[in-house]
């Protein structure tokens, strides 16, 4: 990240949570006509940062709460459907961050409302949700499931180290943003690479759905018994669906959809980066 960058966005969280709101405010609410450019990008930014703490409390406290009530609905077979309500606002948080970090870019093209939105929106969605679903399912296979999670974990904060992200101004504050990076990996893909990301993309999925599908076929040869419950098939029948799914939207999106917004021809070899923002950010993230 260059230190123009850099230390505007140190500027930018030094304010405080009410002037971020504001910000937000304005930027989505289009109240922003009669300001300069600079600050229209300045406000751009505030909603940008705002957009990226909401996302990162969605997954650090709404996320295992959602998989905690599936866990209790599911083992004592109640009948719910706010969950799936409550996995559709997790997948937006990821969507409405996207939006506001290519609308705080000036060189790249924003990302437009619409069919692009709708249609990333559904790769989200039809991926996030059979994750927790699986996980959730581990955990009924086995409570000590959950140091699976923390091994998940564990691995996607030691690959965000391994590529020496740059996006807090301080080396501690760098440590703790690649550890949250490391949690949302555990459910969805995350790019913080400033380079193509089909590579790492296509690895990180190949393993999701085989752990997804991996946790409905140990609950049927280990726990027989749960076969009989009247969640099992179902559950099984749409991870297989969902997954099917979310891996066909995304492949939508990114063939079809995603705006193409760099100004020189090696810059439309890269991708917005979801991480940082800097002038080698990538355009397919």
């Amino acid at each position: 990240m260059t230190e123009t960058r850099k230390l505007a966005r140190k500027k930018r969280m030094r304010g405080s949570p009410v002037a971020l709101l504001l910000g937000y405010m304005f930027c989505r609410l289009g109240f922003v006509q009669d300001q300069t450019k600079e600050e229209k990008l300045y406000l751009s930014g505030l909603a940008a940062d705002l957009s990226m703490l909401r996302m990162f409390e969605t997954f650090l406290e709404s996320v295992p709460q959602l998989i905690l009530q599936a866990y209790i609905i599911l083992e004592h077979q109640h009948r719910s459907h706010l969950q799936y309500i409550s996995m559709a606002f997790i997948a937006w948080s990821t969507v409405d961050y996207r939006l506001c970090l290519r609308r705080s870019l000036t060189y790249v093209n924003k990302m437009p409302f619409g069919i692009p939105t709708a249609v990333y929106l559904s790769y989200k969605v039809f991926t996030i949700t059979p994750r927790i679903l699986s996980l959730t399912l581990f955990i009924i296979l086995c409570p000590f499931s959950i140091l699976l999670m923390a091994l998940l974990w564990l691995v996607g904060t030691i690959w965000v180290f391994l590529e020496k992200t740059d996006f807090c101004s301080t080396q501690l504050l760098e440590y703790f943003y690649r550890a949250i990076i490391g949690v949302i990996l555990i459910f969805t893909f995350f790019n913080i690479r400033g380079q193509k990301t089909k590579i790492p993309m296509t690895v990180y999925y190949i393993f999701s759905v085989c752990e997804n599908l991996a946790a409905p076929i140990l609950l049927f040869l280990l726990k027989p018994e749960y076969e009989g419950t009247d969640y099992f098939l179902p559950i099984l029948c749409f991870i297989l669906l969902s997954n099917s799914m979310g891996l066909g939207f995304l492949g939508l999106y990114y063939c079809l959809l995603h705006p193409r917004g760099a100004k020189t021809e090696t810059e439309r070899l890269q991708d917005v980066v979801d991480g940082k923002a800097n002038n080698n950010e990538s355009q397919n993230g």
